[in-house]
């Protein structure tokens, strides 16, 4: 049996394990088929601490994993496709038919942004498209970017990059905002961006050149199609927590989010960690912080088991 299994990498689970590791407890890491999780997608992170120029997204992971692997974490790289939470031993069950029983497990299986679901935007996620304007922002200085979306996120997303593009572009596909009065109002009045109504992406334009160059829009009401010169695409539509195997063991809120408090949850000896219970910040370095707090948090319940 295992004192610690953490479900998901990424920068929550590898934090999580170099803590544990330090502290003697020899965890497993079941990072499924994506080591690294989403950040492997992002080209170049500017604003986690500690790399004044910058460093990619894989090569950060790549970091954090060999830091957890040298105190002594193993990695098992399959998929957990059920477990059994409702009494002790812990129980995951692997894609491969495996289980592997635990006395603690740290969840860090992360949130998934909600894409547009086109074939060209596979290709240039990470080169043109992201679902995170926090993150990537910084890259398009005084370049033309879009937003997709109508809803809070979206236009804080619009107003955050009027700090660095030379115009914002918010494309949504009915004649209104679902966004609160107050943040529409915001995004309307601004000189640096501008809305374009009754609108869908149906393409994106030189997927060949892995740089995103133009979007191809169609108007809904009339069928007519346009193009729009972008450098970037931020696609603010939600995201959706990776929690579908968990449903029914531990209590989720009403978005699918396990429900954490300072990473404990409703049932003592499982943890979460980073955006799988995070709706609000969706960033590395708290995804860091938050696997911190639940490799602590775990190594005191061992300690007092």
């Amino acid at each position: 049996m295992e004192q610690v299994a953490i479900i998901g990498g990424g920068p929550a689970g590898y934090t999580a394990a170099i803590y544990c590791a330090r502290a003697d407890l020899k965890p497993l890491l079941i990072e499924g088929m994506q080591p690294g999780g989403q950040l492997v997608t992002t080209t170049e992170i500017e604003n986690f601490p500690g790399f004044p120029k910058g460093i990619s997204g894989s090569e950060l992971m790549f970091l954090m994993r060999e830091q957890a692997e040298r105190f002594g974490t193993r990695f098992v790289s399959e998929e957990v496709a059920g477990v059994a939470f409702k009494r002790m031993p812990f129980q995951m069950t692997l894609g491969n038919g495996t289980k592997i029983e635990a006395k603690t497990v740290i969840i860090c299986t992360g949130a998934s942004a909600r894409y547009l679901g086109l074939e060209a935007e596979k290709k240039l996620i990470g080169h043109g498209v992201s679902g995170c304007a926090t993150c990537d922002g910084a890259l398009y200085r005084n370049k033309p970017v879009a937003v997709v979306g109508g809803g809070d996120t979206a236009m804080e997303d619009a107003l955050f990059l009027t700090r660095f593009a030379s115009q914002v572009t918010v494309i949504h596909r009915r004649d209104r905002f679902r966004a609160s009065k107050v943040m529409a109002e915001r995004v309307m009045k601004h000189p640096k961006i501008r809305v374009i109504w009754n609108s869908v992406v149906v393409d994106l334009m030189d997927v060949s050149k892995m740089d995103l160059e133009a979007l191809k829009l169609k108007n809904t009401v009339n069928g007519e199609t346009s193009e729009l010169q972008v450098a970037a695409l931020f696609v603010a539509i939600g995201h959706k927590p990776n929690t579908d195997i968990f449903k029914g063991q531990i209590d989720l809120d009403e978005n699918g989010y396990i429900a954490a408090d300072c990473s404990r949850t409703n049932i003592a000896g499982i943890f979460a960690a980073g955006d799988v219970q995070d709706p609000h910040y969706r960033q590395a370095v708290t995804a860091a912080g938050s696997g911190c707090m639940a490799a602590i948090e775990t190594e005191r319940y061992l300690a007092n088991d």
